[in-house]
């Protein structure tokens, strides 16, 4: 059965997804830093066709906090995005000035960056080759959310912005390393296709902790997206977790796809995705919260 058609514009491509099969029992999964490899399984997992519209050819255009992701232009003057020297000294300070002018706050808190390459040995990372993501997940829950916001900022204060009312949003800002991009692309669901009940809480099992992420279940009305030849002077926001929406109802499920006609001999896809959490406090807010934010 096809995707929901609204907002669907030209360049739609039909493609395979990788969802969870949800079970009885709590699904888990050994990360890449647990295994040293690639990450292991312990549920099922299913392929399901889906139609996957151009972002480029939407109807209106996908705004943060409708569909969970927009599309930016970006430009960065970073030369090399696989040095952790750069990325830490100059590509941490441009996105915190690009997310406090896009959402018009003070305060932005980036707490990691991963790199991914689908070249077949992966992306090198402080921690481990990674490559494309290709199982639909959101990066944290109402549960682990909260938590990761304390383990960045401090459980003291992570306690008081929480009960302060401050809205706090975990931001992934996602880039192509070179471009375009013409393999493994990244396909997001438009987060109000999503309900509450499509989300599989997943333990996600670390060297020292237990983390958890949402799998995402398949539904015939979900509606997917993805942005054609994306270039390096692009990027994606994703919204991963939102104070403000515990449900997780405006949450961006997402995972790498394969284009039907993608060339075997065109460059690997590089990217890098920097984890951020902006925080916006009550005091500080002036009109925000009656108009929605848009580019």
């Amino acid at each position: 059965m096809p995707q929901d058609t609204a907002n669907i514009g030209s360049g739609a491509v039909e493609a395979p997804l990788c969802f969870i099969v949800p079970q009885d029992k709590k699904p888990e999964f050994h990360s890449a830093a647990y295994t040293g490899t690639e990450p292991k399984i312990f549920f099922e997992i299913e392929d399901r066709m889906v139609t996957i519209s151009d972002v480029r050819g939407m109807t209106t255009e996908a705004a943060f906090d409708r569909e969970g992701f927009e599309l930016l232009q970006s430009p960065t003057a970073v030369g090399d995005l696989n040095s952790d020297d750069a990325v830490e000294n100059q590509y941490y300070p441009e996105i915190e000035v690009l997310l406090k002018k896009r959402f018009g706050v003070s305060r932005i808190e980036i707490f990691d960056a991963t790199r991914r390459s689908d070249s077949g040995n992966g992306a090198n990372n402080p921690y481990g080759a990674r490559g494309p993501a290709t199982r639909v997940h959101v990066d944290y829950t109402a549960k682990s959310g909260p938590q990761r916001l304390k383990d960045t900022v401090g459980a003291e204060e992570g306690e008081r912005l929480l009960a302060s009312g401050a809205r706090i949003i975990q931001v992934n800002v996602w880039r192509p390393i070179t471009g375009p991009v013409q393999r493994a692309p990244l396909a997001l669901a438009d987060a109000s296709s999503i309900t509450k009940d499509d989300l599989v809480a997943t333990d996600q099992v670390f060297p020292d902790r237990v983390g958890e992420i949402y799998h995402l279940a398949h539904s015939p009305k979900h509606r997917w997206y993805f942005a054609s030849e994306m270039k390096r002077d692009e990027a994606f926001l994703i919204k991963g977790w939102d104070s403000k929406d515990p449900n997780g109802s405006h949450f961006a499920p997402h995972g790498a796809f394969q284009l039907p006609n993608q060339d075997p001999a065109a460059p690997p896809r590089q990217s890098i995705e920097i984890r951020t959490f902006v925080i916006i406090e009550e005091a500080r807010q002036t009109n925000r919260e009656q108009t929605p934010w848009r580019k």
